[in-house]
């Protein structure tokens, strides 16, 4: 009997328990042994639960129980979820969890206090929620040096985005409807700016090179600023805009890691990725490009991903995996003033020709586009520059009212 414990009895918690439940005997012909739940911690009141027998409010009852094998966090956040983590860690526990910024922030240090205790700290589900990710990454693909990872990582902006493509409706009125649907929360801040893809590349960055990318030192910018008008202009070259999540090897020891909203063209598989779904592509280089797609989000989903982990550990409860990454003795980060982009820009004008020549000046080699599509701007694509070079020469133009990078194929 492997015997678990669920932390957090939320939308994932409770799918957790259903799959138990509802699949426990398949479960039980892939590893030849019944998975059960002893205990659900929750602080609020289940008692008129079927099985609120189940239920604890104390985490010490789970930490000193020698019966419980894994602990399934998905609390979320980094309190209690983190000091709950360690204990169960150092008490000699297996910890599977979904919890993306606990494992953006403190993976380092959870996998070194797992591997001291003989025990495994998983999460496939941190990132790509029901997407198998994770397990391929750092065991299909483990023949490949991988070099860059990048793709739709947030279903939250994605569905925003794409109201906004192909219904025409206004940023505030997209995010309305993504918090009517249920898919963004009453305080959307970590989706729209950013924050929550931001976690995500971290994760993969930092498996695939192996060694620690601090959220920290990750160029972050949300979808908030992004209108209507964007959109049109999008469309008129081809493309559509996506938040990015962005990941790739630079020189010998250096990593490059941003999230921004970026123009895709309609040629790339990106493109057609619409509302809460999730697209990751990875480069390794003797497989090439591979693409991952699903759901990102969701309660089923994200339980399902959860169970693989359970499932793969309960397999052999005494074998250690080696899904981890190593902390950064220097920082491996490169600053974004030093990448390299190509910019679109919306600049507001009196005298257009004026203007022009005023760009041409600051941008040499700035190409105008979309001639005409709204009155009293212009709008130009900037060669591909570093980013500090092109800052500082846009720093110089009056009425910039939008500047969107491109994605290159």
């Amino acid at each position: 009997m492997i015997n678990i414990a669920i932390l957090g009895f939320g939308t994932v918690g409770s799918g957790v328990y259903e799959i138990v439940r509802q699949n426990g005997e398949n479960l039980k012909k892939k590893i030849n042994n019944d998975i059960d739940i002893k205990y659900i911690l929750d602080i609020r009141d289940f008692s008129s639960h079927p099985e609120s027998k189940l239920f604890v409010k104390d985490f010490d009852i789970i930490a000193n129980d020698p019966e419980v094998d894994i602990v399934v966090e998905v609390i979320g956040g980094l309190s209690p979820a983190y000091d709950f983590t360690k204990a169960a860690l150092a008490a000699g526990k297996h910890v599977v969890t979904s919890n993306k910024e606990l494992v953006a922030t403190h993976g380092t240090e959870l996998f070194e206090l797992a591997e001291k205790n003989g025990v495994n700290y998983m999460f496939e589900a941190s990132v790509g929620g029901g997407i198998p990710l994770i397990r391929p990454l750092m065991q299909c693909l483990a023949a490949n040096n991988i070099t860059e990872i990048y793709g739709i990582l947030n279903g939250t902006t994605n569905y925003i985005l794409t109201q906004m493509i192909k219904k025409n409706k206004s940023f505030e009125d997209a995010l309305s409807d993504a918090q009517a649907m249920g898919y963004a929360e009453r305080n959307p801040a970590a989706d729209i700016e950013g924050h929550d893809a931001c976690r995500k590349i971290c994760i993969l960055a930092s498996l695939a090179f192996g060694r620690h990318i601090d959220c920290d030192n990750i160029y972050t910018e949300g979808i908030t600023k992004i209108s209507l008008d964007d959109v049109k202009y999008a469309d008129a070259l081809g493309c559509v805009i996506k938040l990015i999540g962005y990941a790739c090897t630079y020189g010998k020891d250096k990593v490059f890691a941003r999230v921004s909203p970026m123009l895709v063209p309609v040629s790339s598989p990106l493109a057609g990725v619409d509302d809460v779904f999730n697209a990751i592509l990875v480069n390794g280089n003797f497989v090439g490009e591979v693409m991952f797609y699903g759901r990102g989000a969701g309660k089923l989903p994200t339980a399902s991903a959860v169970m693989a982990d359970v499932i793969d550990i309960a397999k052999d409860v005494s074998v250690q995996k080696r899904m981890t990454w190593k902390k950064a003795e220097t920082d491996i980060a490169l600053d974004i003033n030093d990448s390299e982009s190509v910019m679109f820009v919306r600049i507001k004008a009196d005298d257009i020709e004026s203007a022009k020549k005023k760009v041409i000046t600051a941008i040499p080699g700035a190409e105008f586009v979309c001639a005409n599509l709204l009155d009293g701007e212009i709008a130009f694509l900037t060669p591909k520059q570093t980013e500090k070079s092109l800052n500082n020469a846009l720093a110089t133009l009056d009425g910039v009212v939008s500047v969107i990078r491109v994605k290159q194929d």
